[in-house]
């Protein structure tokens, strides 16, 4: 039977996951960018339980479902595959995830007294796609939905960010957030080709909405235009954008802007290896933030 574990070196899974980031960004590529899929719908990868993932992994398996053209949004290990009476197809190729944790160690100080010590450590392991496992119950295949269109406003996405009680005020060609004020800036809605990209957008100034000093009080340090910091802030908010439309169930778009931001994603990725696990944490914090600030039953709908 396969291991469930990656068979791959793990001696450092932050560098492996860094370096094939770079290379979809290096192709072009957004790493983050949610698969729309055959299905008609956009989704957060699934376990087999349907919890979602989240974090970095959530990157991870949007990468591989868009490389592969998967649709189904369930991932599972070949031992829970079998559990469930399926079978992974012969030849499939499994994805990396990771896991975080740490274990605690007592140490002798040089008092000669015992002391705990904490030492995280990263794992990984391999999953499968539903679309390479056969004879899985139906529910781990969804069903084509009807999709919005185009030109018609999503409700429940509009309510989402009313819901936040942020400033946003519309006009103008150019969607940013400005601290100072505290307020967020968009063009009118019907300067957007779709409902979805004007989602898509407003989602990624909400996530820079939530780095104040009132909210998350996130701080990268950012002295320049282009810096490190400032490419971590931007890769923030696109991961993060991408989560919220994920969660709404609405396709999300690359902002006009984001081919001026690939240079600086890689300066920052190959500076620092650990830069994508940091970003996609981030984007992880403020989007249950954005989710903490909706209705309690939108709260427990959104908590996984």
């Amino acid at each position: 039977m396969p291991s469930t574990k990656s068979t791959k070196p793990l001696t450092d899974i932050y560098q492996r996951v860094t370096d094939a980031i770079i290379a979809q960004l290096e192709a072009g590529v957004r790493p983050w960018h949610q698969p729309w899929g055959a299905i008609g719908t956009s989704h957060r990868p699934l376990r087999h339980n349907a919890v979602p993932y989240r974090g970095i992994n959530t990157v991870l398996l949007w990468m591989s479902s868009n490389a592969n053209g998967f649709s189904s949004p369930y991932w599972m290990t070949y031992r829970q595959s079998q559990e469930i009476g399926g079978q992974v197809r012969k030849g499939s190729k499994s994805t990396l995830v990771v896991y975080a944790g740490a274990i605690e160690r007592s140490e002798e100080a040089d008092n000669g007294e015992e002391v705990e010590r904490r030492i995280p450590f990263l794992k990984g392991y391999s999953v499968f796609n539903c679309d390479q496992i056969d004879n899985l119950p139906e529910r781990f295949y969804p069903a084509p939905i009807v999709q919005t269109p185009a030109k018609e406003r999503i409700p429940h996405a509009d309510e989402f960010f009313k819901n936040t009680g942020s400033i946003v005020k519309h006009g103008g060609d150019r969607a940013y957030y400005m601290p100072s004020g505290d307020f967020i800036a968009m063009p009118v809605f019907e300067a957007f080709e779709s409902a979805s990209s004007y989602i898509s957008v407003l989602g990624h100034e909400h996530v820079h909405w939530t780095m104040h000093a009132d909210r998350l009080a996130r701080d990268f340090g950012s002295k320049k235009w282009g810096d490190d910091a400032y490419a971590l802030e931007e890769a923030v908010a696109e991961t993060g954008a991408a989560m919220i439309c994920a969660d709404l169930g609405i396709e999300d778009h690359p902002r006009e802007d984001h081919a001026a931001y690939i240079a600086s994603w890689i300066k920052c990725l190959k500076n620092d290896k650990r830069a994508i696990f940091k970003a996609a944490s981030h984007a992880e914090q403020a989007v249950r933030f954005l989710h903490g600030l909706q209705p309690a039953s939108d709260q427990r709908q959104n908590a996984a």
